[in-house]
């Protein structure tokens, strides 16, 4: 009899749900009659903006021609403009880095130096240089420092393929949202000095299975290109690229390392963690850049933790490096009145 009863509720139910649908379709109809613009205008209605997946829509066949072709330089960088590619001329990447071995998830991942909205945000003043650069600058600050190579033509198909790729990211994207993908979360910054040691120890327990005893990576199996970028040595970003601040380098780790694993939201290592195994991994040979002392033509701009001279004070190199670096924030601060955070 239970039984029976709880089949009856059942029917009940989805009779009920069947009859509401009936109304809401009659409804509809009803207003439509006495309004038909009424479907055009619940169409103008802006849908709820979603955050691309570029794989799947890679996978799907459905890019753009030239939003295809962006993607394919900024995840096989190597392949397409480095020194994989084919055509001598094309090797303006002087590493076998791809640009999303930072730029994580296609450049989707807030806190990896996302590209959702990154366009929005050029022209930008930028210290380095000193003056309001473009997104074609900043491209070509990558090229020349995390790549270790050199200028695209600003008119390339290559680089505005890459532009492309940038704004179909962020179409659509709400303003209120533009933040959530603006740079990397801030960190407390310790007021101590990188220990190696305990940069060691905890590359030892995090990173060692990725990027491997010696910081070499790991290579893609069909190459050319990395799975897992190297870290340190002749095939990594070079000493003048901002990974090479030992707080950039930290706020990068925070947020994203273990790879999979951290989040902005949900990371994994502690803020002193981050910062001793960035200083570790910032203490190893990599290639140099020339001219850097052209860096920052105001020196009072120049990041604290930016590991080459000249400076705009009387602290040693080695502070400069490994830190502490709250003593030169705070000189800044008193000295030009200046707010440093990194």
């Amino acid at each position: 009899m239970d039984e029976l009863h709880e089949i009856l509720r059942s029917l009940r139910r989805q009779l009920s749900w069947l009859i509401s649908g009936i109304l809401l379709v009659t409804v509809f109809i009803f207003l439509y009659s006495f309004n038909p613009g009424m479907l055009d205008f619940l169409k103008s209605q802006p849908k709820t903006w979603e955050l691309k997946i570029p794989e799947e829509e890679f996978a799907a066949g459905v890019m753009d021609p030239e939003v295809k072709y962006g993607y394919l330089i900024l995840s096989e960088t190597s392949r397409w403009i480095g020194p994989g590619a084919e055509d001598p001329a094309m090797h303006f990447s002087g590493n076998n880095l791809s640009c999303t071995n930072c730029h994580l998830k296609g450049g989707t991942q807030a806190g990896s130096g996302s590209w959702v909205g990154v366009t929005d945000r050029y022209p930008q003043f930028r210290g380095r240089e000193n003056t309001t650069g473009t997104i074609e600058d900043r491209i070509n600050g990558c090229m020349e420092r995390s790549m270790n190579g050199r200028k695209l033509p600003e008119d390339s198909r290559e680089m505005q393929a890459m532009v492309t790729y940038m704004e179909w990211l962020g179409e659509g994207l709400p303003e209120e949202r533009l933040k959530e993908f603006s740079g990397y979360p801030k960190i407390n910054i310790p007021n101590v000095a990188v220990d190696l040691e305990k940069g060691k120890a905890v590359y030892s327990q995090h990173c060692v299975i990725c990027h491997g005893e010696n910081g070499q990576g790991a290579a893609k199996p069909d190459g050319p290109g990395y799975v897992y970028p190297p870290l340190w040595g002749n095939d990594t970003y070079n000493n003048g690229a901002g990974m090479h601040r030992v707080i950039t380098a930290a706020e990068f780790i925070k947020s994203n390392m273990p790879y999979l694993e951290a989040t902005w939201e949900n990371p994994k290592l502690t803020d002193e963690e981050a910062y001793h195994v960035a200083g570790y991994i910032n203490s190893f040979a990599r290639p140099e850049k020339s001219n850097l002392e052209a860096d920052f033509p105001d020196k009072k701009l120049k990041p604290v933790s930016t590991p080459y001279g000249p400076w705009a004070d009387d602290f040693s190199p080695d502070q400069h490096k490994f830190g502490p670096f709250p003593p030169i924030i705070e000189y800044y601060k008193k000295q030009y009145q200046i707010t440093k955070s990194k």
